[in-house]
C-alpha cells in the first residue's frame, strides 16, 4: 500500500449544523469526486474499500494542535487517587497537545487541557472560546402554497454549533497517492468548504477554508502496544483484545446527500460504530500502522436506495503505550 498520512488545517468561517465527524466527511467527499472526476472516477477510487485498501481514511476535526484523550479507564491515567472536585476537573480536560504525544498515558493526563484553552490556542482561559451550542428555530414550507400557513405551519429547532471567528481546526487524512494525488485531495476539501459541510450547508452552515495540507508523522511512545482512534470505526472481526480494549459504542443514523438526499428514501440503515478515543490492542504483536478498522457495506447492507453505498468504518490512528 502507499498510503501517507497528510494534517489539514482548516479555518471555520460560519456554524456548523454537523459535527466535523471524519466518517460524516468522507461520504461527503465521495460525492465530491463524483461530481468533480466523475462516477467513473469514484468508482475507481472505491475497489478495494470494503477489503482493507481504502482510498481514503478521514479524521474528526480537532482544535488546532490537539489530539483527544483516549477512553480508557481512570486508572490507567493516574497514578494516584484524587478527590471528586478534582476528578470532575480532570474529566473536563478532554484534549492533548500534539507535541506531547509520545509521553506515557498519566502524562497525557498530566498535560491535558480543557476546550478553553484548546480552542483558544493559548493558555488564557479567561477568554471563552470554546464552541457553543445553540438551539436556532425553523419552519416547515408548504410548497404548494409557498407560506408556513394552514397545514404546511410547522416549526421545529435544531442544535448548530458556534466556534470562535476564524477557528482552526485540524483534520488528519491517510491517502493512497498511487489512487488520487495530494494536489486533488486539496481541491476536493477546498469545494466541500465554499459549498458548506453538513446538514444546511444551504442555508450557510459549515463554511470553511483550507490553510494548509502537509504530510505529517505522530510522535508515538517508544513502547507502543495499542491503537488510539481519531474517528469513528468498526473494529470487529480485525484482531483485537477485547480485555484490554476500551471504547464507547454510537449509532450512525445515515441519510444520503446530493441527489439522493432528496428521494423518497432519503436515509440509511443504522450502524454501530466505536467512537473516536476509542483504545484497541492487539492480541498479539502491534504491529504501528496509519489506520485500522475496514469499510462498511458495498452490497446492499447500508442503503435501499443506492447498493453501492459504503460508510467509513477506518479511522487514523496513533500508537499509545498501555501498562496492562
Amino acid at each position: 500500500m502507499s498510503h501517507t498520512l497528510f494534517r489539514a488545517t482548516i479555518s471555520l468561517h460560519t456554524a456548523f449544523g454537523t459535527p466535523l465527524a471524519g466518517d460524516t466527511l468522507f461520504g461527503q467527499l465521495c460525492w465530491a469526486v463524483r461530481e468533480q472526476l466523475g462516477n467513473d472516477k469514484l468508482t475507481s477510487l472505491l475497489e478495494g474499500y470494503t477489503s482493507g485498501n481504502p482510498w481514503l481514511v478521514v479524521s474528526d476535526g480537532f482544535p488546532n494542535g490537539y489530539l483527544p484523550k483516549p477512553t480508557v479507564p481512570a486508572s490507567l491515567l493516574l497514578v494516584q487517587k484524587i478527590d471528586a472536585k478534582a476528578h470532575k476537573e480532570e474529566k473536563s480536560k478532554h484534549w492533548i497537545a500534539i507535541t506531547n504525544t509520545a509521553q506515557p498515558l498519566p502524562e497525557w493526563n498530566r498535560l491535558a487541557v480543557n476546550d478553553s484553552i484548546a480552542f483558544n490556542g493559548q493558555t488564557d482561559v479567561s477568554k471563552e472560546y470554546q464552541p457553543v451550542e445553540a438551539v436556532q428555530p425553523h419552519n416547515s414550507l408548504n410548497r404548494l402554497t409557498n407560506t408556513t400557513g394552514g397545514e404546511g405551519f410547522a416549526p421545529y429547532t435544531q442544535v448548530q454549533t458556534f466556534f470562535a471567528p476564524e477557528q482552526s481546526m485540524d483534520l488528519y487524512l491517510v491517502l493512497d497517492e498511487k489512487r488520487l494525488s495530494a494536489e486533488a485531495l486539496k481541491g476536493l476539501l477546498q469545494s466541500i468548504g465554499s459549498h458548506g459541510f453538513g446538514r444546511d450547508a444551504n442555508i450557510g452552515l459549515g463554511k470553511f477554508s483550507l490553510k494548509s495540507l502537509e504530510a505529517l508523522t505522530f510522535a508515538q511512545h517508544v513502547q507502543a502496544n495499542a491503537h488510539l482512534t481519531l474517528a469513528p470505526s468498526a473494529p470487529q472481526g480485525q484482531g483485537f483484545n477485547r480485555d484490554k480494549s476500551y471504547w464507547r459504542v454510537i449509532t450512525r443514523f445515515g441519510r444520503h446527500g446530493n441527489l439522493h438526499g432528496i428521494s423518497d428514501k432519503p436515509f440509511k440503515n443504522p450502524i454501530l460504530l466505536a467512537s473516536s478515543g476509542a483504545v484497541f490492542s492487539p492480541k498479539t504483536e502491534y504491529i504501528p500502522c496509519l489506520f485500522i478498522g475496514q469499510g462498511l457495506g458495498g452490497h446492499g447492507e447500508i442503503s435501499k436506495t443506492e447498493s453501492a453505498t459504503v460508510h467509513q468504518g477506518y479511522a487514523p490512528v496513533i500508537g499509545i503505550y498501555l501498562e496492562v
